[in-house]
């Protein structure tokens, strides 16, 4: 058993999220950044989809009530455990993650997952529904699994930041004009204070439409790039609402540099069909 110290900003229960509900407005939810929830799973032995914490800007402080083997993904965390590899702790360690100098979430991983109760078929929490397990907070015990397959000895390199994001246009990039979507492309756009897991606000050039009838809601998913009528375009994320009314200019083909961005970073768009660099 895990005992929460501290949560810092924003710590929740996360694993790869629940599929096949949209039709009742539910959301997917789960992990911002897969590759580094399944990355810590894999890394402390557990199956791809076991539950772990997903740590927003640090902060986090935990006890071990049991010893436990853990591993750090994600963003990278000085004065914790080594990151990206699998470390065994015996009960009563305490550590807590100072925010990171790069990037935003990170994972902690423990061998045997976070056995919180399922809803829906995921321990996921989503934030914008409510659904799945509270925001954790200071006093919270939260349950180990049990044990998966062996745990993975070597260690991960450190993650590089990524801030070109490819995208494929559509299905609505006919609602925009050419220069509009050329600027999408063409635009340094900045990471605005309003992000968080349902979506990621930027800053930049207004998307001028080429026509001004409004569409009615239609499906949604993560990663899509939604244009409210200020024309500056939304990125959204695992917890964003499953259907939309404002049109979706593409949509960003691997949504996990996204999980990354701070306030204030600099991204860009490219064509998915461009082989440019994505770093």
């Amino acid at each position: 058993m895990i005992e929460i110290v501290a949560p810092g900003p924003l710590a929740t229960v996360q694993d790869l999220g629940r599929s096949g509900y949209a039709a009742l407005g539910v959301a997917r939810a789960g992990a911002f950044d897969r590759a580094a929830l399944r990355l810590g799973n894999r890394l402390v032995g557990n199956a791809d989809d076991a539950a772990a914490i997903e740590v927003t800007l640090g902060g986090l402080a935990v006890r071990l009530l049991a010893p436990a083997t853990i591993a750090l993904t994600g963003a990278v965390c000085r004065g914790a455990p080594d990151w990206g590899a699998a470390v065994s702790l015996p009960a009563d360690t305490t550590f807590r993650l100072t925010a990171p100098a790069h990037g935003l979430r990170s994972y902690l991983a423990v061998r045997g997952g976070i056995a919180v109760p399922p809803v829906l078929g995921s321990r996921s929490t989503d934030t914008l529904s409510g659904i799945g397990p509270a925001a954790l907070r200071a006093g919270d015990r939260l349950p180990i699994g049990t044990y998966g397959g062996p745990v993975v000895g070597a260690s991960a390199a450190e993650p590089a930041p990524r801030t070109v994001l490819p995208v494929r246009f559509g299905p609505r990039d006919d609602w925009f004009t050419g220069a509009a979507r050329a600027a999408l492309l063409a635009t340094t756009w900045t990471v605005r204070p309003e992000c968080d897991r349902v979506g990621v606000r930027l800053h930049g050039p207004s998307l001028a439409r080429s026509r001004a009838d409004e569409l009615p809601s239609e499906p949604m998913l993560p990663g899509a790039v939604q244009v409210p009528p200020d024309g500056r375009p939304i990125v959204f994320g695992p917890d964003a609402p499953v259907t939309g009314g404002y049109p979706v200019i593409a949509v960003v083909i691997d949504l996990d540099p996204v999980a990354q961005l701070r306030p204030g970073d600099p991204v860009r768009f490219r064509s998915g069909s461009d082989p440019g660099s994505s770093t």
